[in-house]
Order: structure tokens, then C-alpha cells, then sequence
């Protein structure tokens, strides 16, 4: 059962949260469950169950951002429907204090047949807005959406895009006090996508309670103050969101290890060949050079320890928006991260001309990787470091030689020192 309680800290809270699937073989045995569910030796069951939640007892607070991780099929998703009432609980309750808006199926309620402006009030009412506060607001939700020139005319002559962008519109303009975000950080492309983010970024700092799954463990760390880890329906770990995180990426490293070996990432062949002209509202790298002992290449190889690299990132963006951020990472040729640096975490300050193109470069010296394939992926985000506006991965491969028998990805610095042991017959 799902219900808007009284004053309480908590903006959200389920109790034995459970919800349990009913899974059939044959369209008949659905038939025969409904028909025949007893017999005068008990009751019948023609379909297995499948538990995506078990006995889920959480607590967010007002004002709190909790990120979910887990992988798919743990029961994440399963989780969001139910705290916003899509989905029904088998068993166990879920306690709602305040306004929902939800972000994820975008759209998912629209009528294809009406307007875009008829949607428009339907959803808004829908999510709790009466007649006189949907009048107040209509008129920024088209603004925001973007589609002003097709708001009368049925969504069904809509292109995908502007279908998202306007249920994205109404979704996170009647005001919510709890937003619920599944993959969906951002909608649509260029322009909109960072006016998306930017306006959940500000719900988040005008305290507004925000529950967000998703799988980019970068951004749940850097967005949330708290995460929970969802495996098997069940609740693994929930604290502090750096904790969870490296919990939970150990995890998937033990996994990989374990699992027969995936797909690795290919690395490109060249640096992203993109127009040098920006795009209104919008930022995106230019060139993303590797050179090695002075010398440009997409495949470098180098010895543990003595060789040096310089890697060369160029952008370009709107003059009207703040200065981007830059960050690169080295990876195995399996796709874990293993270091990375970036201009926000280091303070550095990107010089950009007037025209919105910079461009930096990256020194490593002496690199203490030790024998191995490795990938160099480049992004460029906007200043907070959030938002990615670009990305380059694999973009250049480092072929690492060492002369030692040294295992694992670096050599750290370390010195031995022999403890001398003083005998009786030393002190006579």
C-alpha cells in the first residue's frame, strides 16, 4: 500500500517493502491459475515467483540526495515504481510525504492523440497541480521544453526528442518535493541536456529531496551524500556514498575477474573529428592528442618508470556558458579505471579565448605503470565536473615494457632498509 502521511522528518520511508512477480510458461497456465486456483487437496500454482524486492525497510529524509546502484535486474528500478505508486508492493508499505515527479519512462502517460497542450494539463494534473496553478505554469514548461512552434499539435507528429524534452518539461516544473530520477540525468542532446541538468542541480541545492539511480558510479558519488546498494532485491550495503561506491565497485571487479572474459573496450583509431565551430548552449572536444618522447601517436610504447607522455585536449563551446572542465583516465583494455586526474579536483583555471575554445595538456612524468595495455579516455565537462559534455574513450593506447618481474599497475615509491639485531656478545 502506497499513502502521503502526516508531518514527519522522513520524505520517504518503506517497511518490509516486497514485490513479487508471477512468472508463467503459457498463456494457458495464467488461464488455469484464474479457474482453478484450488483443488480439494490445497491450492494450485501454475507459475513460479520472482522476488525483485524483499523486505526493504529505507529512510530518506527531506532534503537528502541518495543515490541507488546495483546491477540490472537487482531491483532498482522495481524500487522507483513503487515509491512512485506505478507499481503496486506484494507486501510491506511505502510511506510518501509530498509531491512526486518522476523521471522514468518520459512520456510514458502522454496520449498520442492529444496536443502537446493538452498533455501538458493532463500530466501536470496528474501529478497533483490544480487547474489554476497548471494556468500559472504552462507557459514555462513550453518555454523550457523547447517545442512552442508544435505545442497544439498531436505529440503523436512528434519527433522522439521533442516527446522527452516536453514530459521532461512538465515533470520538473510543478515544483516537486521528492524527485525520482532513473537514468535520466539528463534528456535530450546539446542545449537542453545541460539546461536539464543545470535545473535538477538547482532543485538539489534548493534542498529538494532527490532519489537517483543510476549506473555511472562517477556521478552518484559526486551527486549524492548517500547511496544504497541494491543486489538480488535485497539491500547490501547503505552509507555514505564514497563507501558505497568502492564497495560496490569491488564487486563488479570480482565479477569480471570471475565471469568469462567480456568484450574490451576498442580503442579509436583517431581523435574525435568534430567541427571546429561550437554549438549554441554546448561544448565539445576538438582534438585529443598522445605524444610520447616528443612524438604524436595513437600507440605509444613505453618503459615502466623512465618514459614520459603528454596528452593535448582542445575544445570548443558556447562564449556564453562557464568555462568547461577537462579530466582524463587510464584504464585496462577492460574498462576499469585505475587512476585519473582532472582540472576541477587539481584547481586548475582553463584559459579560453573569446571565441569558447582552449585547449590544455596533461604531463605525465616518468609513469610508474608497470607491464600492460592500457587505454587514455579524455571528457570534457561542464565547471562543476558533473555534466559530460564530451568524451573521447580509448582514444590512445599505451604499451607499457618493464625490465623487472614486478605484478599489478604500478610501482609505487618504497625503500628497504636492513633492521640491524643487537646480540649479547655485540654489547661486550
Amino acid at each position: 500500500m502506497s499513502f502521503n502521511f502526516g508531518n514527519s522528518e522522513a520524505a520517504i520511508r518503506t517497511l518490509k517493502l516486497s514485490k513479487c512477480y508471477q512468472l508463467y510458461r503459457h498463456p494457458r497456465d495464467r488461464l488455469k491459475q484464474f479457474l482453478w486456483p484450488h483443488r480439494w487437496w490445497g491450492p494450485r500454482q501454475y507459475y513460479r515467483e520472482l522476488w525483485a524486492l524483499r523486505d526493504i525497510d529505507l529512510t530518506v529524509n527531506h532534503g537528502e540526495v541518495v543515490g541507488i546502484v546495483g546491477q540490472n535486474g537487482s531491483g532498482k528500478s522495481t524500487l522507483l515504481q513503487l515509491v512512485c505508486g506505478t507499481l503496486t508492493p506484494t507486501h510491506g508499505e511505502v510511506q510518501i510525504n509530498g509531491r512526486v515527479a518522476a523521471l522514468l519512462e518520459l512520456g510514458a502517460g502522454f496520449n498520442p492523440e492529444f496536443t502537446g497542450r493538452e498533455n501538458v494539463f493532463m500530466s501536470a494534473a496528474i501529478l497533483g497541480l490544480s487547474q489554476s496553478e497548471i494556468a500559472e505554469r504552462v507557459e514555462d514548461i513550453i518555454d523550457f521544453s523547447g517545442v512552442r512552434d508544435f505545442i497544439d499539435q498531436p505529440v503523436k507528429t512528434y519527433s522522439s526528442g521533442m516527446y522527452v524534452r516536453l514530459a521532461f518539461s512538465v515533470a520538473i516544473n510543478v515544483d516537486p518535493d521528492i524527485l525520482v530520477i532513473d537514468e535520466a540525468l539528463s534528456v535530450g542532446d546539446g542545449a537542453f541536456a545541460l539546461k536539464s541538468f543545470s535545473r535538477i542541480m538547482q532543485m538539489r541545492d534548493a534542498g529538494k529531496t532527490i532519489l537517483f539511480c543510476s549506473h555511472s558510479l562517477f556521478q552518484v558519488e559526486s551527486l549524492c551524500t548517500r547511496a544504497i546498494w541494491i543486489n538480488q532485491g535485497q539491500i547490501v550495503l547503505n552509507g555514505e556514498s564514497a563507501q558505497v561506491v568502492t564497495a560496490y565497485q569491488a564487486f563488479l571487479d570480482k565479477s569480471a575477474a570471475n565471469s568469462a572474459p567480456g568484450t574490451p573496450i576498442t580503442p579509436h583509431s583517431d581523435a574525435p573529428a568534430v567541427d571546429k565551430k561550437y554549438v549554441l548552449g554546448n561544448a565539445h572536444l576538438d582534438k585529443v592528442r598522445l605524444q610520447a618522447e616528443g612524438t604524436n601517436t595513437s600507440h605509444a610504447m613505453i618503459v615502466s618508470g623512465e618514459s614520459s607522455i603528454m596528452i593535448w585536449i582542445s575544445f570548443v563551446s558556447d562564449p556564453a556558458l562557464p568555462c568547461p572542465t577537462v579530466a582524463m583516465t587510464l584504464q585496462t583494455k577492460e574498462g576499469r579505471i585505475i587512476t585519473s586526474a582532472a582540472t576541477w579536483e587539481d584547481e586548475f583555471a582553463i584559459q579560453r579565448t573569446s571565441a569558447g575554445s582552449g585547449q590544455v595538456y596533461l604531463k605525465l612524468d616518468h609513469l610508474p605503470l608497470l607491464k600492460g595495455e592500457y587505454l587514455i579516455s579524455a571528457y570534457l565537462l561542464c565547471e562543476r565536473g558533473l555534466h559530460i559534455y564530451d568524451s573521447a574513450e580509448g582514444v590512445a593506447t599505451l604499451e607499457v615494457k618493464q625490465a623487472g618481474r614486478l605484478q599489478g599497475y604500478f610501482s609505487i615509491p618504497h625503500q628497504w632498509e636492513n633492521h640491524t639485531i643487537t646480540t649479547h656478545n655485540d654489547q661486550h
